[in-house]
């Protein structure tokens, strides 16, 4: 009896992994991923730019960008860009400037 209990806790275990790693378990990952960087960002209208960068689970974290307009009066609706880190752990998005990443336009 004991090793039947075993093997059906270990079969249990491997099917939640397998379940977590279904494709339809990573669209609610990258839905929720999403929702947390999008809620945290600055920017109005705030969209993904691709798709999410998925770090090690040694690393913890995955990262999305972020483009949409700077709600600031002064900044007149200019486009802005913002890298978020989603933590896995704490299920928490922490989002920074990055308009870096794309050269500046000079203007002629």
């Amino acid at each position: 009896m004991k090793a039947a209990t075993l093997t059906l806790l270990c079969l249990t275990a491997l099917a939640t992994q397998v379940q977590a790693s279904s494709p339809v378990a990573w669209a609610a990952y990258d839905k929720t991923v999403l929702a947390s960087c999008t809620k945290a960002s600055g920017l109005k209208n705030a969209n993904p730019v691709g798709n999410a960068a998925q770090f090690d689970d040694r690393v913890g974290y995955t990262a999305l960008l972020l483009q949409g307009q700077y709600p600031q009066k002064h900044m007149k609706g200019a486009q802005g860009t913002e890298l978020c880190l989603y933590n896995k752990k704490s299920k928490t998005a922490y989002v920074t400037e990055w308009d870096s990443i794309y050269p500046a336009v000079k203007a002629q």
